[in-house]
């Protein structure tokens, strides 16, 4: 008998892209004649979970994050990882934004992620285990199938999946 095959659908980004994205995006500013003076910073805080970006002008604030959304593209890290709901803040001469990293599934994102697999997928068994959810079947296509389903499915939030087997 065929042992059963199986991975975790998460909702978390990859601390090594996050620190490439801003070392890129830093980069970037450091060579944009548009950016030159301006004092233009971003730090991303691993213990927040939050990217805190810094300049002279509201203007440069909003293309610091249309330069971090296009590495995010680039290197395939989902957009929707990215909160951006704060309101940018002044401070004399200097304004200062928030982007927050949103990760984790909650108990209503788990089961709404079970739910879409249950329903469109009767040979997986899927069970929430935290903030994760594990995916088994015998038939390492169908796992392949599920995974293919939740990447086109418009969810909210992002998944990831973890721990192939």
């Amino acid at each position: 008998m065929a042992k059963d095959a199986s991975f975790d659908v998460v909702s978390k980004y990859d601390v090594a892209d996050m620190i490439n994205i801003v070392d890129q995006v830093k980069r970037e500013l450091s060579t944009r004649y548009d950016f030159q003076g301006t004092g233009s910073e971003i730090e991303f805080d691993r213990d927040a979970s939050e990217l805190r970006l810094k300049s002279n002008s509201e203007l440069k604030l909003r293309a610091m994050k249309d330069v971090i959304e296009s590495k995010f593209i680039r290197r395939s890290v989902d957009l929707k990882f990215l909160d951006s709901s704060q309101e940018i803040t002044q401070s004399g001469m200097d304004y200062k934004w928030t982007l927050s990293l949103k990760q984790g599934l909650d108990q209503d994102k788990a089961k709404q992620v079970s739910k879409i697999i249950r329903d469109k997928h009767s040979k997986v068994k899927s069970s929430i285990q935290g903030d994760a959810i594990r995916v088994v079947s015998a038939s390492r296509d169908e796992l392949q199938a599920v995974m293919q389903t939740l990447r086109g499915e418009d969810l909210p939030f992002a998944v990831s999946f973890e721990n192939f087997r």
